[in-house]
């Protein structure tokens, strides 16, 4: 394993840093909730015509042939700036999983327009709510609903997995497709999400992403992509929100010295830095080996214990210090904590993951 990151990895992500520190400001943060805009699409198109979309992608879907790490790279500065931008369920999981198990037409069809930042793609990935297909005639006909689907207000394209038989298959559903409702839930902290409902959506063989055969192994790849993706996220929360935490308790004089020399607000600063180093070292752990095809079922979900258990706590070590100001919803870090808390239970919070390494380790079945 390379501990140190490459150029273009380095690249990549400082301009993703320049671009979003222009733009993501607190007030103009607090202009689009106002407005109750989950996905600021001029920004996702800046990203676009900056070749921040495609950079990270095999040359197969049009990009620039980099990979996991790099768009790993790119979630942090999302999660740093706590961007309203899908790159996390639109890039890394659905367009990455087209670019892998996808054919040329939709290749042509949806991840064209979506690296041009003219289409969003998502991925319907929790747990909440079933799905069935069965075969009608020439169709597949899909029924069933999931809950909390990212960016499922602003999509174009779900992939979709779904039950066919005791099987798994994905299927590419377009929110516009006869059958398909979707109705905007409130969760904080994310790039948004909706409920998606399906009434007996009937669906062409093109709309199969790989085959049913391959479905539970294509949806376990999305899974992992995301889960690795939130922790990517994470990562950019809570270094940001420490940050935020070491500056405040240095500027904030009581008894006429900082409260950062203070030894019980010194200790707690030292804490959240180890839990955010922790989050650091078995994220990276986790993705490299993701991205080298190794097995990594355990770190996958070690990774994602620490964004969780650690998330937790530094986000409340960040409001604690900062005091009352730390509990004002218009001051920046509440976005912080917040996103870090969406974070915490996405795709499973540290329970569940410590119950799936659990799991491992004694060869058991968790459900």
């Amino acid at each position: 394993m390379r501990f140190s990151p490459s150029e273009s990895h380095r690249d990549l992500a400082t301009l993703t840093r320049q671009i979003l520190t222009d733009r993501v400001t607190n007030d103009w943060l607090r202009e689009i909730e106002a407005k109750n805009i989950c996905v600021d699409r001029p920004l996702w198109q800046e990203l676009a015509k900056a070749g921040v979309l495609a950079a990270a992608l095999p040359h197969r879907a049009g990009g620039d042939g980099l990979g996991l790490l790099e768009q790993c790279g790119v979630l942090v500065e999302v999660g740093r700036a706590v961007a309203p931008v899908p790159y996390l369920s639109g890039i890394v999981t659905a367009v990455a999983g087209l670019a892998t198990f996808g054919n040329d037409a939709q290749l042509a069809r949806w991840v064209a327009p979506a690296l041009e930042g003219t289409l969003i793609l998502t991925a319907a990935l929790a747990v909440d709510g079933d799905v069935h297909a069965e075969r009608v005639a020439d169709r597949w006909v899909l029924t069933g609903a999931r809950s909390a689907v990212p960016a499922a207000p602003d999509a174009d394209l779900v992939l979709v997995p779904a039950e066919v038989d005791g099987r798994t298959a994905v299927f590419l559903v377009c929110s516009d497709d006869p059958g398909v409702t979707v109705e905007p839930q409130e969760i904080a902290g994310g790039e948004g999400a909706g409920w998606l409902d399906l009434d007996r959506v009937a669906l062409a063989d093109d709309r199969l992403l790989g085959g049913v055969a391959d479905g539970r192994a294509i949806a376990a790849w999305l899974t992992a992509r995301a889960t690795i993706g939130s922790c990517a996220v994470q990562l950019g929360v809570t270094e940001r929100a420490l940050e935020l935490t070491a500056g405040y308790t240095c500027d904030r004089i009581q008894f006429g010295r900082p409260i950062g020399t203070f030894q019980a607000v010194t200790q707690r600063l030292a804490d959240a830095y180890i839990d955010v180093e922790a989050i650091r070292l078995t994220l990276w752990q986790a993705a490299w080996r993701l991205a080298e095809g190794l097995p990594c079922p355990t770190e996958v979900a070690t990774a994602k214990f620490w964004a969780a258990d650690a998330g937790h706590r530094v986000a409340h070590t960040a409001v604690h210090l900062h005091g009352g100001v730390g509990i004002d919803i218009d001051h920046r870090l509440h976005r912080y904590f917040v996103a870090a808390k969406h974070h915490e239970f996405r795709l499973g919070g540290a329970t569940t993951q410590l119950r799936a390494i659990g799991a491992a380790l004694t060869s058991v079945d968790p459900e």
